[in-house]
């Protein structure tokens, strides 16, 4: 996948790291963005919004030994992922899912 790169405002990326911060963190994160838009905070809003719905959704399957643990892990390394790339102001899309994410969640401005 090609990296994106562009100068990233202290405040679109102070917006981009908050997103990750839990589901409130989003919320803050896209009152945020509605106020100072930027493309580094709404394709991280996006990524983090795909990671956190990934998460309540297979809250259940995380409770199966074995394929539950190893998508608990699977999550939680592209949600760190995700938020190292956000830190660094790049926009980086996660592993497997983050495309899918920009795609679905592109209605998001």
């Amino acid at each position: 996948m090609e990296q994106q790169q562009q100068p990233a405002s202290s405040n679109a990326q102070l917006i981009a790291v908050i997103s990750y911060l839990t589901l409130v963190g989003w919320i803050i994160a896209f009152v945020l963005h509605q106020n100072d838009k930027s493309e580094l905070g709404i394709f991280h809003i996006r990524q983090s919004l795909g990671i956190n719905i990934i998460g309540v959704v297979g809250w259940v399957v995380f409770w199966i030994p074995l394929i539950g643990w190893l998508a608990a892990i699977f999550l939680f390394v592209i949600w760190i992922m995700g938020l190292i790339s956000a830190a660094q102001g790049e926009m980086k899309p996660v592993p497997l899912l983050g495309k899918f994410f920009q795609d679905i969640f592109k209605g998001i401005q």
